[in-house]
Formats: C-alpha cells, structure tokens, sequence
C-alpha cells in the first residue's frame, strides 16, 4: 500500500485502456442521454460508450431500414400535413422491421451505462492504473490537455474532425465519411450554394430531404460526443497525473486530509 493508495494485485476494472487509435475509458454518464441519443439515431448511445461494433453495425442498420422504408420522406409529410402521400410512399415490409431494433437500441445502450457506471466507480475505488501513453508503427496516442471549445469548432465545420482533435479516430472516421455520403446523395452543398445566390427555389429543388434528415441528428451527436469526450479526457489526464504526482512524490506516511 505504497503512499496510502492500495493496490490492486490484478487490474480487475481498468479505468482507462490506450491504444495508439484512440482511449477507452470509465466515466460516469447520465443513462438517460445515453439512451436519448439511442433514440434519436440507433448506434448514437452505444458508439458515445465505445462499443464501436455494436454501435456501427446499428447505425448502418438505421441507415439501410430508414432509406429502404422511406420513412424520412415520410415524416416531411406528416410534418407539411400530407398524411395520405405519406402513408402511399412509406415501405411498409421494411418499417415493420424498424420499431424492435429500435427499442433494443433504446434498452441496451441505457443498461450498458449503469453497468459501465458500477465499473467506473468501482475501477476509482480500486485506483485502476491509467496508460497515459501509447505508441505503435502507425500512430502515437497520449494523455494532454485539450480545448473543448476548440473540438466543438472543427466538428460544426466538418463532423469528425472534432474526434480527430481529441484522437478518437474510429469514432472520427466513421462519422467523417457518413457525412461526406450523405453530404453528396443530399445535394448539401449545392443547396448551400444556390442559397448563397439567392436562389431558393433551386435551393428546394436540388436539395434531397430523404438524406438531408440524416443530418441534424448526426451534426448535434458529432457536436455533443466530441465536447464531452474533451472534457472527459482532460479530467483523465488530472487523474493519471495526480495519481503518478502521488506515487513518486507523496511522502508515505503523508495522511491525506478530510
């Protein structure tokens, strides 16, 4: 019990775990944003976690079942009181199969995080080490301190590149070409174009709502994921520093106050 901080002979519950593409931590987390994000676009609350397979394979699930239901197409005109060609346009044989694994979406990612907190408290409780850094072939990954504000910025101007900033790449990647995909299949750009021009009836035109939906919910995700991941790094960063500041410079008997 070196320094009045015992240890564990075993890393039971790691609190942190680096690898040269990005860091996976512990941290507690409101289940209930969690699951709301789960809501708002399936994979959202489980890629928000890290669990990066189950929360890829559910997005691209939402993005096949929704384009092949229609059902973006069909909320614009339930929303512009259209009901009668919302109900003619929507696939019916592909919308039946969203509602469960919508809800499972919901369910899991909101157990997965009062799980994931138990383990969070219990990895403080037992002073789980923490990799500050780690470095491969390909890439090198360290604990520092970054602007929030700053990962906020890059995401607004391009959804990824905010992750990039706080180097949680596959995070990065994954959002940074769906963005770009449907950037493209939503005619995004020229929208903003001819919008600039003054053109808005073109601007209506050309702009594809089928896709165009899609991106709120992924521009507000990519925005709230790359701040709080930021600033959860930073307090990672004060814990693994406080903790090494402790172990090599904290007198033994030193007793801390309560």
């Amino acid at each position: 019990m070196p320094n009045g901080i015992p240890q564990s002979p075993t890393q039971r519950r790691p609190k942190a775990v680096a690898s040269s593409i990005a860091t996976n931590f512990l941290h507690l987390r409101n289940p209930f944003t969690v699951a709301w994000w789960s809501a708002a676009f399936p994979g959202f609350g489980h890629i928000s976690l890290g669990n990066y397979v189950i929360g890829f394979l559910m997005f691209s699930w939402e993005m096949l079942v929704n384009t092949q239901a229609n059902l973006n197409t069909a909320i614009v005109y339930s929303f512009t009181g259209h009901f009668e060609m919302a109900k003619e346009i929507v696939n019916i044989r592909w919308l039946l199969l969203y509602a469960p694994v919508w809800c499972f979406c919901i369910w899991s990612s909101y157990r997965l995080t009062v799980d994931l907190n138990k383990n969070s408290l219990l990895a403080d409780r037992h002073h789980s080490p923490i990799d500050a850094t780690s470095m491969s072939f390909f890439e090198t990954n360290s604990l520092e301190k970054r602007i929030p504000w700053i990962s906020v910025a890059w995401t607004i101007c391009t959804p990824g590149l905010g992750h990039l900033y706080c180097h949680r790449i596959p995070t990065a990647f994954f959002i940074l070409i769906w963005w770009v995909g449907i950037s493209y299949m939503s005619h995004l750009l020229q929208a903003i174009q001819y919008t600039a021009l003054g053109d808005f009836e073109q601007t209506k035109t050309v702009l594809n709502l089928e896709w165009f939906l899609y991106m709120p919910s992924i521009l507000g995700f990519a925005i709230y994921d790359a701040y709080a991941n930021t600033v959860e790094y930073n307090r990672l960063f004060e814990m693994e520093q406080a903790a090494y500041l402790a172990r090599e410079f904290q007198a033994p008997d030193f007793i801390m106050p309560v």
